[in-house]
């Protein structure tokens, strides 16, 4: 009786013990300028001007690790104050560190918060690739921040990568976009045997060296650049100057995998124009009824 009441007891509170393993948030699914849009009269942004789909925030995932209360960001927003807030009423912890994918406006100039201005942070990591690290060392107001320590810059290297914990590694992987003043990465994430691909932006599939559809196979879950539906979605303007996949385009090149492995992929970064943003629409259901997922703020994925 006693022996079975102690496998009753241990079983019991194994169930009610929190989650030690790492998990993955996400803290925001719009492009670089968030949704609404600045200026936008459209009926894309009257949907949230008139309070039919609510307001979201810029793409960022957020990494949990809850056996050792750390935590980290995979870029840095104009929303981070209140993403930072959605992750500490996640998860109360230390920020660890920040990995930016590149330097267009939407994936590190929420870095500002971290200033003297705001947060007065203290040396927090923020790894970078090397022209990246250079761009906000050397250019105002970024090289501030480096200057009195508000951010520590760690230099990454592409397709090496570094550990986090005894579980956790993170490998930058370079891709091909408009690189003005930093090179552009994804990052895969791995947590023990599990593997989460994150690349926001990247221009056309088939101008990277890489077999996405491999990626694919070799990652759980990925959240993968949907910011735009299809090609005109910006009237009067040439698409080619901003050559994302169409979400029409990815699902044709990754129509033929199996149901699982289309299951794996996630969009994100939607632009405003973008109809997959409101889940009512014909083509958030579409994509949805052909098998794959659409990133949500607030979808969480263990790890």
């Amino acid at each position: 009786m006693t022996y079975r009441l102690l496998i009753i007891f241990l079983l019991f509170t194994a169930f009610l013990s929190p989650v030690k393993d790492p998990f993955i948030v996400v803290l925001g699914i719009a492009q670089d300028a968030g949704y609404p849009q600045i200026a936008c009269d459209k009926d894309c942004c009257k949907k949230y001007w008139d309070k039919r789909i609510p307001q979201q925030r810029v793409s960022c995932l957020a990494l949990f690790d809850p056996a050792t209360n750390q935590q980290w960001l995979f870029d840095a927003t104009p929303d981070l104050t209140g993403q930072l807030h959605e992750a500490d009423k996640i998860q109360k912890g230390v920020l660890s560190g920040i990995f930016l994918t590149h330097a267009h406006v939407g994936h590190y100039s929420g870095l500002m918060y971290l200033g003297r201005e705001a947060l007065n942070a203290k040396e927090i990591p923020v790894y970078v690739m090397p022209r990246m690290h250079d761009y906000l060392k050397t250019n105002g107001p970024w090289r501030q921040l480096v200057e009195i320590k508000n951010i520590q810059l760690e230099k990454l290297k592409a397709d090496s990568a570094i550990k986090l914990t005894d579980k956790i590694s993170v490998t930058p992987l370079l891709v091909p976009h408009r690189d003005e003043f930093s090179e552009t990465v994804g990052f895969s994430i791995k947590v023990g045997g599990k593997s989460v691909l994150f690349i926001p932006d990247i221009d056309k599939w088939q101008k990277w060296d890489r077999d996405i559809k491999q990626l694919v196979k070799q990652h759980d879950h990925l959240f993968l650049d949907g910011t735009f539906y299809k090609d005109g979605e910006l009237p009067g303007r040439n698409m080619s100057e901003v050559p994302h996949p169409f979400v029409q385009e990815s699902i044709e090149l990754f129509n033929a995998l199996p149901a699982m492995e289309k299951q794996k992929i996630f969009f994100i970064h939607f632009n405003h124009t973008n109809p997959l943003i409101d889940q009512t629409s014909n083509e958030y259901k579409e994509v949805r009824s052909k098998g794959f997922n659409i990133a949500s703020a607030g979808m969480q994925i263990t790890l």
